[in-house]
């Protein structure tokens, strides 16, 4: 192994050497500097006679008296499955004070595409105990579904509760001990705030659920370059639990945008022409990478779906990010400032929310066989109350029909019964429709033109509809 000492630039998170070999892009570097500390970095370009690398744990510290040397490997993960229970750092070590992994293999970071011939279609359904994702965009297994957000928005606490309350039922009733697959949750989060970290922490520790976790923390003080791997280390993780251990992968990433602002600050250190509002123009194609990473494999019995949370900056869903991951991914969930204002607990907003695969994970055999409808009918009949709402502020309430004011009480019962749920409360879907037919028996049963007859006949609430609409009054 070559050690040289001749790094030539120092700019930002990047450090230039000179090489008189060839060195391959993605190749492991340590570099020890005048104090003896040993820090490393991979390399992100390769040309001849120079290597630009990417120093995780930042650059101060390094002069040019500091020696490199190549690894002449790519970065690869220790997986085991006693990673679970474990909290680990943005680069994979483990910062919980438990013992050293020793792993079964060490896997690379980046991962192999599925092949699209192997590609299950994801349908089985995914329970997250939150009635706005259950029963209006259900979340199935091999889904990537992300949850947008805005700043100041209660989207970790949403975030906590899925890792807390998410589960597969058939798995359940099977039970574990058998052929079943086991459920995981694998929390990355990048860019967080020390007191974010905590809060998580104890809600892992409180609750029982960092058991069957694994929990890597890149922090906000931590290097952004840290940001760029500590993904990759998560979704090899989830790789390694879901097709070689046959567990159900459940992934959340958070925050995404802290990811992408990553990739600015490199793509401005190496002088790249930028893209839309200076990010660079290859963050599509990095996106893809990370998200296209969730799915099934035919005759595998593990599953990867994945929920990246971003907070879109000024709220804007044109922005960069929040756009290119809505190509990537099957739909998205929107928690609405507007909603969280009034106190709702999750605020996530229904109608800018969607679930691409929803229709395919329930119904008949999956979920029941009324979920479908029961979805449909709600959901038009909250966006004609939300739009009263609209109306009511310009001619008043008075000038309505009653049917009208059947939808506007509709609109806010949905809110408060339906949405709003509390962080700490885990709904199982059973218990979702059976709120979401209490509601749909405020409206006439001549409303209902979304909703086959033989479930109105089964579930309708006769005698529940005038005592709803008067309660909703009061």
């Amino acid at each position: 192994m070559k050690e040289y000492q001749t790094i030539t630039e120092i700019s930002g998170p990047l450090v230039y050497a000179e090489v008189d070999e060839a060195i391959g892009y993605d190749e492991i570097v340590e570099i020890e500097t005048a104090q003896g500390e040993t820090l490393r970095g991979q390399v992100l370009e390769s040309s001849e006679g120079l290597v630009a690398i990417q120093v995780f744990e930042g650059t101060s510290g390094i002069d040019q008296d500091a020696s490199v040397r190549f690894l002449g490997e790519t970065m690869k993960m220790p997986v085991t499955e006693d990673l679970l229970g474990r909290v680990l750092d943005g680069s994979g070590r483990p910062i919980d004070g438990g013992p050293e992994i020793v792993p079964e293999e060490r896997q690379d970071i980046v991962g192999a595409a599925i092949n699209p011939y192997s590609r299950e279609y994801p349908e089985e359904f995914i329970e997250t105990g939150v009635s706005a994702i259950d029963g209006m965009n259900t979340l199935v297994r091999g889904q990537k579904l992300p949850i947008f957000s805005s700043s100041g928005q209660p989207h970790s606490e949403l975030a906590m509760q899925i890792a807390r309350q998410a589960s597969v039922p058939e798995e359940e009733e099977d039970g574990d001990d058998d052929e079943g697959s086991e459920f995981a949750v694998i929390f990355g989060a990048m860019g967080i705030t020390q007191e974010e970290a905590n809060e998580f922490m104890q809600d892992f520790e409180r609750t029982g659920a960092l058991e069957r976790s694994v929990v890597f923390m890149n922090l906000a003080d931590d290097p952004a370059v840290e940001r760029t791997v500590t993904p990759r280390m998560v979704l090899t993780t989830a790789e390694y639990l879901a097709f070689e251990k046959d567990y159900h992968v459940l992934v959340i990433l958070t925050d995404m945008t802290n990811y992408c602002e990553a990739l600015r600050e490199i793509g401005a250190a190496r002088e790249e022409v930028p893209g839309r509002r200076g990010y660079p123009g290859y963050m599509y194609t990095d996106l893809a990478q990370l998200y296209e990473r969730a799915g099934r494999i035919e005759g595998r019995e593990g599953s990867v779906t994945q929920i990246p949370i971003l907070t879109m900056p000024g709220d804007d869903d044109t922005h960069p990010i929040p756009d290119l991951t809505g190509y990537i991914t099957e739909g998205q969930i929107y928690v609405d400032p507007d909603l969280n204002s009034q106190g709702l607990q999750p605020p996530v907003n229904v109608l800018p929310s969607l679930s691409r695969l929803m229709d395919d994970g329930i119904g008949e055999g999956l979920t029941r066989e009324d979920h479908g409808d029961v979805s449909d009918q709600m959901y038009a009949a909250y966006a004609e109350g939300e739009d009263l709402r609209d109306l009511v502020n310009i001619v008043g309430r008075e000038a309505l029909s009653d049917r009208d004011n059947k939808y506007l009480d509709f609109a806010d019962a949905f809110e408060t019964e339906f949405v709003d749920q509390g962080f700490e409360t885990n709904r199982d879907l059973e218990d979702t429709l059976e709120i979401g037919w209490d509601l749909l028996s405020m409206l006439p049963k001549d409303e209902l033109n979304r909703v086959d007859e033989e479930f109105i006949e089964e579930y309708y609430r006769e005698d529940d509809s005038e005592r709803k609409i008067v309660e909703a009054a009061d």
